[in-house]
């Protein structure tokens, strides 16, 4: 399986951008994380880490022709971007919204999400542990 995992907005600070909340891990130290989790699961996987929407799209739609599976933690754009959302639907690539903290335990805005429902699952408030557990639905899914 091939996949390819996108972190939104802000996620390059992981392990500086209040630690309480995410952590101390940096982002180098997740994605490497995926890469030894797919690696031992016998997956392809590539990372992408973009602040800026448009290339995130650009990301999703040629993934179209590449992967068959997504993990996508858009960080706050989870809560408004429609735009990513229609890429996401557009591609019909299985995709699992990934947040390190529990979105639903913290302020108002953060609880609506437009992406989740375009998407096969999403998991919450496990920390980076929850790349892990997409990656195991996407092959769930794929089974």
């Amino acid at each position: 399986m091939n996949i390819l995992v996108i972190n939104g907005p802000n996620l390059n600070l992981l392990g500086v951008r209040e630690p309480d909340i995410y952590g101390h891990e940096s982002l180098d130290d997740v994605e490497s994380m995926i890469s030894e989790y797919c690696l031992s699961k016998g997956y392809s996987v590539r990372c992408f880490q973009s602040n800026h929407e448009g290339a995130i799209i650009d990301c999703i739609q040629e993934a179209a022709r590449t992967v068959n599976g997504i993990v996508i933690n858009p960080g706050a754009l989870s809560h408004y971007s429609y735009s990513i959302r229609d890429a996401i639907a557009s591609v019909n690539i299985p995709t699992v919204e990934v947040h390190i903290s529990n979105i639903y335990d913290r302020e108002d805005f953060r609880k609506i999400c437009v992406i989740k429902d375009v998407c096969i699952g999403q998991i919450f408030g496990r920390g980076t542990e929850g790349y892990k557990d997409a990656i195991d639905l996407l092959e769930v899914h794929r089974a």
